[in-house]
C-alpha cells in the first residue's frame, strides 16, 4: 500500500484520528455487542419503569421476613412458655377424676375371719367368688404448695431471666440481619456502578478500534495495532459479562438477606448511611458505649442471672416441701347409692436420701455458670476488637475515597493525553491500551471506595450495638 509524504501524512493522521474518535464507524459501534448504548434500536417501545428499592425498604423486609430473625422470635415465645410452666407450681392445682369398673368383690381374708367380717362382697364361704359388680367413683382433688425452700420460686425466676435473655438474643438477631442486608445492598450498588464502568470501557475500546482500523486502512498504522485493538474490545466485552453476572449474584444475595423469594428486576435508590456518632473520636469512648449497648452482652448477663437462680433452686432440694391438699369423692355400685367422702390435710415430702443427686445437679449448674462467666469475658474482648476494626474501616474508607478520586482524575488525564498522542501519530497502541487500563482500574477503585464507606459504617453500627 503506498504511503504519504511526511507532511501530508501527519495531517491525514490527525484528521482521521479525530474523526474516528468522535464519530466511530457504525460497524465498529455494533462490535460493542448487546447491552451497549450504541446498539439501542431506534423507535423501540419504552421500557417499563423498574421498581426502585431503597435501603430503608430493604431493612424493613429483612426485619419482617428474615428466617433467622423469625426463628429468634420463636425462641423468645418458647422461653415465655417455659416461664409460665415454671410459675404453675406456685398456683393451686385441681383435678377431676372419675372411674367405672366391672369388678369382682373378693378381698383377702384375715386368718380365722369370714368374708362378712372383711366387708367382702363374695357370698361363698371359701373367700372368693366369680360374681362381678358395678363400681363407680367420682371426685375432685386440689393442692397448694406452701413452702419448698425456694425450689419453685427459683425455677420461676430463672425461667423469667432466660426469657429476658431470649429477648436480648432477638435484638442480636435483628442487628445481624440489618448488617447483612446493608452490606448486600451496598454490594449491589457497587456492582451496578461497576457495570457502568465496564460499559464505558467497552464503548471507549470500540471507539479506539474504529480509529485504529481507519489508520490501518490508510496505511498509517501496522496490522498489529488492529489486532491488539480487537483483543482489547473482546476483553472489555468479557469484563462487561463478568460484571453483569456479579451483579445478578449480588442481587440474589440481597434477596436472601431480606428473606424474600421475589425476582431481582429492580433498581436501588441512591441511599447511604449517615455519619456514626463518634466515628472520628477516641476509641475508648466507643468501646464503653458498645459494652453498655451490645445485646449479646445483655443476653449473657441474663443467662448468668438465670443460672445463679437455678443453683439457688437446686439447693432447696436439700429441704422438704410442705403443701395443703383437699378432696371429695362419691363411690358406690350404682348412681342412686353413691357414698360421699372428703378430706383435708397437709402433705410433707422430704427426699432426704437421694444418693447425691442434688449435690451433682448443683455441681453441674456451677460449671455452667463458670462457662458463662468465661464467655462473657471473651465477648467483652471481642466487642473491643469489633469496635476498633469498625472505626479503622471507616477511617480507611474516608482516606481511600480521596486517594481514589485523585487517581481517577489523573487516569482520566492520562487517557485523554494518550488518545490525543495516538490521534496525532505520536503515541503507540501500547501506550493507549495502558492508559485505558489505568482509567478502568481507577474508575473501579473509585466505585469501590465510595461504597466501602457505607459498608464500614454498617460494620461500626453493628459493633456499637445501634440500629
Amino acid at each position: 500500500m503506498p504511503t504519504l509524504p511526511a507532511g501530508p501524512r501527519l495531517v491525514a493522521f490527525t484528521m482521521i484520528g479525530w474523526l474516528c474518535l468522535f464519530y466511530p464507524a457504525p460497524e465498529m459501534a455494533r462490535a460493542a455487542g448487546p447491552g451497549d448504548a450504541s446498539t439501542a434500536a431506534s423507535g423501540s417501545a419504552p421500557a417499563r419503569p423498574r421498581q426502585v428499592l431503597s435501603l430503608s425498604q430493604a431493612q424493613e423486609r429483612a426485619l419482617r421476613y428474615q428466617p433467622a430473625l423469625r426463628q429468634a422470635r420463636g425462641q423468645t415465645e418458647a422461653a415465655t412458655g417455659r416461664t409460665e410452666q415454671a410459675r404453675a407450681g406456685y398456683l393451686p392445682q385441681a383435678a377431676l377424676t372419675g372411674s367405672y369398673q366391672r369388678t369382682t368383690g373378693n378381698f383377702a381374708l384375715r386368718p380365722g375371719s369370714t368374708p362378712n367380717q372383711n366387708i367382702a362382697l363374695a357370698t361363698t364361704t371359701s373367700g372368693w367368688s366369680t360374681n362381678t359388680y358395678n363400681f363407680m367413683a367420682y371426685g375432685v382433688s386440689a393442692s397448694q404448695l406452701i413452702y419448698d425452700f425456694g425450689q419453685t420460686d427459683g425455677r420461676w425466676r430463672a425461667a423469667a431471666a432466660n426469657r429476658d435473655a431470649a429477648q436480648s438474643g432477638e435484638l442480636t438477631a435483628e442487628q445481624q440481619a440489618l448488617l447483612a442486608v446493608r452490606r448486600a445492598y451496598f454490594l449491589v450498588r457497587a456492582d451496578g456502578d461497576l457495570i457502568g464502568v465496564a460499559r464505558d470501557t467497552l464503548a471507549n475500546q470500540v471507539r479506539h478500534l474504529a480509529q485504529i482500523q481507519a489508520f490501518v486502512q490508510a496505511g498509517i498504522r501496522p496490522e498489529i495495532d488492529l489486532a491488539q485493538a480487537r483483543t482489547a474490545v473482546a476483553n472489555a466485552r468479557v469484563q462487561l459479562v463478568s460484571a453483569t453476572n456479579d451483579d445478578a449474584v449480588a442481587r440474589a444475595q440481597l434477596n436472601q438477606t431480606m428473606g424474600t423469594f421475589e425476582g431481582v428486576d429492580y433498581d436501588l435508590a441512591d441511599s447511604s448511611l449517615p455519619v456514626v456518632a463518634g466515628e472520628d473520636g477516641p476509641v475508648e469512648k466507643l468501646v464503653d458505649s458498645a459494652l453498655s449497648t451490645r445485646p449479646e452482652l445483655e443476653t449473657i448477663r441474663r443467662q448468668r442471672r438465670a443460672q445463679e437462680l437455678t443453683i439457688g433452686a437446686l439447693r432447696g432440694g436439700y429441704g422438704p416441701a410442705l403443701g395443703a391438699a383437699a378432696g371429695a369423692t362419691e363411690a358406690g355400685q350404682d348412681f342412686g347409692h353413691l357414698v360421699p367422702n372428703w378430706f383435708l390435710g397437709l402433705t410433707l415430702n422430704w427426699p432426704f436420701l437421694q444418693g447425691g443427686l442434688t449435690k451433682g445437679q448443683i455441681h453441674e449448674a456451677q460449671g455452667v455458670l463458670a462457662t458463662l462467666a468465661a464467655q462473657e469475658d471473651g465477648l467483652r474482648l471481642g466487642v473491643r476488637v469489633d469496635v476498633e476494626q469498625g472505626q479503622l474501616a471507616v477511617r480507611a474508607a474516608k482516606a481511600t475515597i480521596a486517594a481514589a478520586q485523585e487517581a481517577l482524575a489523573s487516569a482520566r488525564d492520562q487517557l485523554r493525553l494518550a488518545e490525543a498522542r495516538y490521534a496525532n501519530g505520536l503515541g503507540s497502541v501500547i501506550e493507549l491500551g495502558d492508559a485505558q487500563v489505568a482509567f478502568t482500574t481507577a474508575s473501579a477503585q473509585d466505585v469501590q471506595a465510595r461504597f466501602n464507606l457505607s459498608s464500614a459504617r454498617a460494620q461500626l453500627m453493628a459493633a456499637l450495638g445501634v440500629r
